[in-house]
């Protein structure tokens, strides 16, 4: 959940890629003849979240959410145990997102968020009938096994690392814990395709302030983080350090187990951009720290590894599309490069607005041809 800064750069970089993920023409918002699911028209405002039917055949179905409120929205299916099926993020007002979301015959939730914050407005939503799933094409079932051993590759650093940061807070060893905060994070934020799929966990681990409704508990990363960089003081934060821990090693139990789906896989890959544009080219992400740029390329490498997946999938249905993305990436990496320092990165605050601008460029370039990947994978 990402709550957006004020027409900043960011702000530029959401325009672009909503605009290569929006509905151009309306599209057709009915259930298509046959069974086939087309468009499912979702209108959010700030108090509702009317979907434009609650009954839906097994497959793929495509969500066109149109937001017609004031505030940024999110739109989500969930399953049993806030498992996220599907998502869409970063909805400004008056602007259409689409997202393709692959469901198997069962009971699930969908849901907007107004402001990004809290468990949204819910409304339930039943899928019937049989539909063969997609991993059932052998390169995409071997898709979802790759990318599922690169997640194994990053949550072992990932437990090591959180380790060291909360054995640094519980000391109250400021400096060492603010050295390791971004490192740590930088696993975290790879493989957010798939952390994001536990509803429960992921905002107990990533949530900012503002993220959080009324009443609920601040926990994560980013509590410790503006103790760490506001106030200095991390005497009271070994509780918090404890649970963040523990939230981490049931994140890893549960992705390590997690065969990501090739639809979300490819939505993933283009959910991690979204981040980076919406929330580390603002500098809202690590506000206190401004340690943005180590998520921002640890987004970029968790999208190309998931594009990295689907690749014999890609090179057999669209060689074109492959190709671009390979140029793209590199642009994009390209871009980023120049803003190394020592092992790590500049702070968001060491760059100017022309030098955030060209990175922004670079980002919504990438963009644009990943947006395709999901339609691809479906085909």
């Amino acid at each position: 959940m990402r709550t957006p800064l004020v027409l900043t750069v960011g702000a530029l970089a959401l325009a672009g890629l909503t605009a290569c993920s929006s509905s151009g023409d309306g599209g057709d918002t009915s259930a298509q003849a046959g069974g086939k699911p087309g468009k499912i028209a979702v209108a959010a405002s700030d108090t509702d979240c009317k979907v434009s039917t609650t009954d839906l055949p097994a497959g793929t179905s495509t969500f066109a959410v149109t937001n017609g409120g004031s505030k940024v929205t999110e739109f989500y299916v969930y399953a049993a145990g806030d498992r996220v099926m599907g998502e869409v993020e970063n909805i400004v007002p008056g602007l259409t997102r689409e997202v393709l979301i692959e469901l198997p015959a069962g009971t699930y939730e969908t849901a907007c968020k107004p402001g990004m914050i809290g468990k949204g407005i819910r409304n339930p939503l039943k899928v019937t009938g049989a539909a063969a799933p997609l991993s059932d094409d052998a390169k995409l079932a071997k898709a979802s096994t790759d990318y599922q051993r690169y997640v194994k590759s990053q949550t072992g650093a990932l437990l090591t690392k959180t380790q060291e940061f909360v054995d640094a807070v519980k000391a109250g060893d400021v400096a060492k814990a603010k050295e390791l905060f971004p490192v740590a994070r930088t696993y975290w934020e790879r493989i957010e395709p798939v952390a994001e799929s536990f509803g429960d966990l992921d905002p107990a681990i990533d949530a900012r302030e503002g993220d959080l409704a009324k009443g609920e508990e601040w926990t994560g990363f980013h509590k410790i983080e503006k103790d760490l960089w506001i106030s200095g003081d991390i005497s009271k934060d070994g509780p918090v350090a404890d649970k963040l821990m523990a939230d981490v090693r049931e994140i890893v139990k549960r992705a390590e187990a997690e065969k990501v789906p090739p639809l979300k896989l490819a939505n993933g890959a283009k959910e991690l951009l979204d981040e980076v544009a919406t929330g580390k080219i603002t500098g809202e992400e690590d506000r206190y720290s401004h340690t943005d740029l180590w998520d921002f390329a640890a987004n970029l490498e968790g999208s190309r590894a998931a594009v990295a997946a689907l690749r014999p999938v890609l090179d057999e249905r669209d060689p074109a599309l492959a190709k671009t993305l390979d140029e793209k990436f590199e642009a994009a990496d390209a871009a980023l490069s120049q803003h190394r320092k020592g092992d790590g990165w500049k702070l968001h605050t060491e760059l100017s607005k022309e030098e955030l601008k060209t990175l922004s460029d670079a980002i919504n370039a990438l963009a644009e041809p990943i947006s395709k990947v999901a339609a691809v994978v479906a085909k």
